[in-house]
């Protein structure tokens, strides 16, 4: 089988989910599909919302001691928490990650879905997840993580595609080296270009998932409703959940 390697799901995190969820539901004309109450078990509420076809979670700590909770405390709020990519074999790539000295944090097995998370210290700049769904190699097929009928939750109108994530770091070229490795995706300069999304590596004071590129119908029209909101724009930007969102 030749490998398989999308860009899944990225994972913010907030404080509270509001107004964060609300703001980008109405800033980028999405819909949230689903609320996980499974992750309730790790004092975390949810939210998922598709962009085609990869999910934008927002998660928040409800009570103390939470990796998120920790999360935002070490970070002061900025940078993205996790990617999630999905592929042929998530172990086949956590014994990969292993060997280069990346500890596995978690496994989450429940079938038809099989996770492995890997330890954001050894990482860098965020968690990494590598997950398969039995059965589901079409990208519109089912997901588990992101409910029953996440389908029926896909708005176009106005976001059509996350394009891109950018990643921050002092020394760049060594982080799109580090993830190249763990993901198995060769590094082109300072780039790891998946089928469905672009990974962007650039210089920065720390080492963080410091923005999101969206491709939408009306640039001009998200920016307003930005500033509607109350957020700061500039250029073609605003900070939101903790990262950038960038719009063309």
């Amino acid at each position: 089988m030749a490998p398989y390697m999308r860009l899944r799901q990225i994972c913010l995190v907030a404080p509270q989910l509001a107004p964060v969820i609300s703001d980008i539901t109405e800033i980028m004309s999405l819909a949230v599909c689903y609320r996980d109450g499974n992750v309730a078990k790790y004092g975390l509420e949810n939210a998922l919302l598709p962009v085609d076809t990869i999910m934008l979670e927002v998660v928040a700590p409800f009570k103390d001691g939470t990796t998120a909770g920790r999360f935002i405390e070490k970070s002061g709020g900025r940078g993205g928490y996790m990617a999630i990519f999905c592929c042929n074999d998530p172990d086949e790539r956590g014994r990969n990650a292993n060997a280069l000295g990346v500890r596995t944090a978690n496994v989450i097995d429940h079938a038809p879905y099989h996770g492995v998370q890997l330890h954001p210290r050894d990482c860098r700049a965020a968690f990494i997840e590598f997950n398969h769904t039995a059965g589901s190699d079409d990208i519109f097929g089912t997901y588990p993580p992101a409910g029953p009928d996440w389908q029926k939750f896909v708005r176009k109108e106005v976001t059509q595609a996350l394009t891109a994530v950018e990643m921050q770091s002092p020394d760049p070229h060594g982080l799109a080296q580090h993830w190249s490795k763990i993901i198995g995706v060769a590094a082109d300069g300072s780039e790891l270009k998946l089928p469905n999304a672009t990974f962007r590596f650039v210089k920065g004071a720390s080492e963080i998932m410091s923005a999101l590129e969206f491709r939408v119908a009306d640039a001009a029209h998200v920016l307003h409703v930005a500033r509607s909101k109350g957020l700061a724009v500039a250029g073609n930007e605003f900070l939101l959940g903790g990262v950038i969102f960038r719009v063309s």
